[in-house]
């Protein structure tokens, strides 16, 4: 039996003769929170649709909990939670009302239900209306109903984008907290970069309609270039002291006053002693590594 909870073959959506998504092979983990991450038309919400059968694939498959998604629909989507664009609410109504509507449209209303995922949420003001709430509210309360039935796979698209700094965090948190309290695995598309580097397990970067890589965080933090950057008040004495050490490749002096290393970087103790054993006054010594940003703007572009 796989461990994947969600794995595609070959995954391909056209429209006539234009490929939006082109032989995606993806495979997402239990547990484990994927980042779908790609410049706006990149294809990560038409991929999502096809996952969510929304949308019909042209060709490839999809399997989900391990089960192939044309046979065992009913069984499948009945474990999924998903929000794709924004989630519709009565605006005169609070959470809780809402909430009550929802689940009895949907045959499964709960009080005590509702009130637990309001409290997973941290929606504890019952008289606010929805039109009251700020956006970063009306997300999480969009969470909200796509838990409520107790899911084990959380599909959201962009549930980010738009937010403040403070409720981005929110959400990371709430996330993350789904994850490790509740078991949930959840695939989660966006283009903050950023944020994505402290949220996801795993990142899938997409680019025109195709996936050209998966890569784990800590894979990521392996790939991005670093270097150790040595501020000194006597450059050219540090550098007759690093070419003794037999340090003279992967060096940069060409800024004044400061000296950039692309190796030995678990030296760094040992060097910066030897400066100040030598009468050199050490400003600054920090590593220092390429971010996300940087590092899938080298990938793709710009996002």
């Amino acid at each position: 039996m796989t461990k994947y909870i969600i794995e595609t073959t070959q995954l391909t959506k056209k429209y006539k003769k234009t490929t939006v998504v082109n032989n995606i092979n993806m495979k997402i983990e239990k547990g484990k929170i994927y980042a779908l991450l790609g410049r706006n038309g990149a294809g990560k919400t038409t991929t999502m649709c096809m996952l969510l059968n929304l949308i019909k694939p042209t060709s490839g498959q999809i399997h989900i909990f391990n089960k192939n998604t044309q046979n065992h629909q009913k069984e499948i989507y009945k474990k999924i939670g998903s929000i794709i664009e924004t989630p519709g609410f009565y605006e005169n109504l609070t959470a809780k009302e809402n909430l009550k509507i929802f689940t009895k449209i949907r045959g499964d209303y709960n009080e005590k239900q509702i009130q637990k995922v309001l409290e997973i949420v941290n929606l504890k003001e019952e008289n606010k209306k929805y039109k009251q709430y700020s956006l970063g509210m009306k997300q999480r309360l969009g969470i909200a109903a796509a838990i409520i039935h107790k899911p084990e796979l959380l599909i959201l698209d962009e549930p980010i984008n738009g937010l403040d700094p403070v409720s981005i965090r929110e959400i990371r948190k709430l996330l993350q907290k789904l994850v490790k309290k509740y078991n949930l695995t959840i695939l989660i598309s966006s283009h903050i970069l950023n944020e994505i580097e402290h949220l996801a397990d795993v990142i899938g970067v997409m680019d025109h309609g195709e996936l050209i890589q998966e890569i784990t965080r800590e894979d990521l933090h392996e790939k991005t270039n670093k270097k150790l950057l040595i501020e000194v008040d006597n450059k050219d004495l540090a550098k007759k002291i690093l070419t003794n050490k037999g340090l003279t490749e992967n060096i940069d002096y060409k800024i004044k006053d400061e000296i950039e290393l692309y190796n030995h970087f678990n030296d760094r103790s040992t060097l910066n002693k030897e400066f100040i054993n030598n009468g050199i006054n050490v400003n600054r010594l920090s590593l220092e590594e390429e971010n996300l940003e940087e590092y899938f703007t080298n990938l793709i572009g710009e996002i």
